[in-house]
């Protein structure tokens, strides 16, 4: 198994928009350090100095409030300004700058009881096994974990991908009872994963190609995280890499 590493995710959010982080996810991610990224986007024709000069003390004060609301639940927090012209890249930068695992991108969630978790047969499970445990820590959260086969001959594969995943799992200390795992035969995995985040309150992807020069969304999560209502936690693409000996 993978060694334990300290995590950490990114939330951004246009508090100029009014948008919010629901107590719900508040609680969730309690037992892991996050950084608050309080960010606006701006017209090319704007200097990000001026849109920080007349915005910047309205913005603050707001991350001061939701720092406060973080704290308050036994979180680590940390937060960051930033006024963009191009928020993706923004994203990427910070993710990078502030050594962050993944970013949570925010929706509505009135209800956080069920996780769904959709994998890939590349992904290393390990490394997510161990940030879902900090995530886990604390909550009553249950986890689906979910795969996409291309067709019935691949479904066995699917199924031992989960079984090892729910194995790293209960290795990290989940309880059992807690996990949940299911394999769809589906020739659309968006669609199949957006199908059954329905039944769930919160959806756990990875970025498709693994770079840290790729933005953080455009792959697709970007497109399972537009289609969604529910929070979704992208899992950046290099943590997701499968160490391999290179020596040969």
């Amino acid at each position: 198994m993978a060694s334990p590493r300290d995590h950490r995710v990114l939330v951004p959010i246009d508090v100029l928009e009014g948008e919010s982080v629901p107590s719900t996810v508040v609680n969730a991610f309690a037992s892991i350090p996050v950084v608050l990224l309080g960010y606006r986007e701006i017209p090319d024709q704007t200097a990000p100095e001026q849109a920080r000069d007349q915005y910047g003390d309205r913005v603050r004060a707001e991350l001061e409030e939701l720092r406060t609301v973080f704290e308050e639940a036994g979180c680590d927090v940390t937060t960051r300004l930033a006024f963009t012209h191009n928020r993706l890249q923004t994203f990427e930068r910070v993710t990078v700058d502030e050594s962050c695992d993944a970013v949570l991108l925010l929706n509505p969630a009135p209800v956080l009881e069920t996780v769904l978790v959709a994998l890939r047969s590349e992904v290393n499970v390990d490394y997510i096994a161990q940030l879902l445990r900090t995530v886990l820590d604390g909550t009553d959260l249950e986890v689906m974990l979910f795969h996409v086969a291309a067709d019935e001959s691949r479904r066995e594969a699917g199924a031992e991908l989960l079984e090892t995943a729910r194995t790293a799992l209960v290795n990290e200390g989940v309880a059992g009872n807690r996990i949940d795992s299911r394999v769809v035969v589906d020739g659309s995995p968006t669609d199949a994963i957006l199908e059954t985040a329905v039944d769930h309150d919160m959806l756990v992807v990875g970025e498709s190609r693994p770079s840290v020069r790729r933005y953080v969304f455009r792959d697709r999560a970007e497109r399972l995280a537009k289609r969604t209502v529910d929070p979704v936690l992208v899992i950046r693409g290099e943590y997701l890499e499968v160490a391999t000996d290179e020596s040969s």
